[in-house]
């Protein structure tokens, strides 16, 4: 498991494929359904890889996250499809303790499934060896439409305890397409080391100004496998802020700035 999430920055946002295919039409919701490793001396299949990764319109977003340490990887970035090329700019990514603010640019070309779609790396290099990735990804969402769909930045964020607020420093994604949602964050400790937050799920519109999110995924102990309500404000169509309490009394508000291409 450490050696996917050693490569996760590169294993979703770069791969190529002597396959062709012959739509790249990517917006929706994809869980990995397994990924294979190998070399000259190892050929091994991982199928309890929980990630998921989220196409809307321009931007895509992917999460993963490690059962066996708790670790979490995301990034975020705009993507254009050809025929067969799915070309996608990483802006920000994090995996554990590092994360990148330096964009890059990847060509992916993929192969469609019955399913979903599989794409291929040929070559990733571990110490002095080399190993090939193949991950396949099935189709998890639906058409269901809503006002919180597109990819969003935090601008703002604040915990309530009482009648105080409490600012909160953190640099925090989130996207929403296709029924799912999914959230990175990285934040520092009081050493200034980085670490990294990240969750996913499905979420419904139970109103005109309420959401709720069923947390299938997250590195967050305290919202892992929870259904979490929250009050949504919007403002205009590029802003929201969202308001939310957890299981262990924890309440916070967030503001978010729509992401555009």
């Amino acid at each position: 498991m450490r050696l996917f999430f050693a490569t996760a920055l590169l294993a979703i946002a770069g791969c190529n494929s002597p396959d062709k295919t012959e739509n790249a039409s990517m917006p929706g919701a994809y869980k990995m359904v397994s990924q294979n490793f190998k070399s000259d001396k190892i050929d091994t299949t991982n199928t309890s890889i929980q990630q998921l990764k989220i196409y809307t319109d321009d931007y895509m977003m992917y999460a993963g996250f490690s059962p066996s340490d708790s670790s979490g990887t995301f990034g975020i970035g705009t993507y254009s499809a050809t025929k067969d090329t799915v070309t996608e700019n990483v802006i920000y990514s994090a995996s554990d303790t590092s994360k990148n603010e330096t964009p890059a640019i990847f060509n992916l070309v993929i192969t469609k499934t019955p399913k979903g779609f599989k794409q291929f790396i040929p070559e990733i290099k571990m110490g002095d060896q080399k190993f090939s990735l193949t991950e396949e990804y099935d189709a998890a969402g639906t058409a269901t439409k809503s006002p919180l769909d597109g990819a969003w930045k935090l601008t703002k964020s604040y915990s309530i305890m009482g009648k105080d607020s409490f600012p909160e420093t953190k640099t925090q994604f989130k996207i929403y397409g296709s029924g799912y949602f999914i959230f990175g964050q990285t934040f520092s400790d009081s050493a200034n080391k980085s670490h990294t937050a990240m969750g996913y799920g499905k979420f419904v519109m139970t109103g005109t100004t309420k959401s709720k999110e069923s947390v299938l995924v997250s590195s967050f102990y305290q919202v892992r496998g929870q259904d979490v309500d929250i009050d949504i404000e919007m403002n205009g169509t590029d802003e929201y802020k969202q308001t939310y309490s957890t299981n262990d009394g924890y309440k916070g508000v967030e503001i978010y700035q729509r992401m555009k291409k």
